[in-house]
């Protein structure tokens, strides 16, 4: 299991932009398994939306990004480059993400060419499907 701190190790992304609190698992270049305690705290909550909290789409695709930057930084030669977004594909949201909630986050490594890629990302809470989707990355 990471922590925090060394996630940082692996990818740039710092608070309040960092998305995941730990990382359960990871195999460099392949996959990564993650976590994200939804606090009632964040930031984003205090305007999405005052009285009825939901996590935005866009922060728990970034989160499954950041853990897909897990697997893929993780590897030596890509120690201190960044994962950027190319493309999203196929994303879909089935289940709000509210406050108190833990969300897993699960990304394999689909295609791989020089620095470009594809991840594939499941989002979950508590066993139930919160969004899917694929995801094309460049390595910078």
């Amino acid at each position: 299991m990471l922590n925090k701190e060394e996630i940082k190790k692996i990818i740039p992304q710092r608070e309040p932009f960092l998305m995941i609190d730990e990382v359960e698992a990871y195999v460099p270049g392949e996959s990564a398994t993650a976590y994200k305690n939804v606090d009632e705290s964040e930031w984003y909550f205090q305007g999405h939306f005052p009285g009825n909290p939901i996590m935005p789409g866009v922060l728990i695709t970034e989160a499954l990004a950041q853990t897909g930057a897990v697997a893929i930084l993780s590897l030596p030669e890509n120690q201190g480059k960044n994962a950027l977004f190319g493309g999203i594909d196929k994303l879909k949201f089935k289940k709000m993400v509210v406050p108190g909630e833990r969300l897993k986050l699960e990304v394999k490594i689909i295609k791989k060419k020089g620095p470009i890629g594809v991840g594939e990302g499941i989002a979950t809470v508590d066993g139930k499907l919160a969004a899917k989707g694929e995801f094309t990355f460049a390595v910078v």
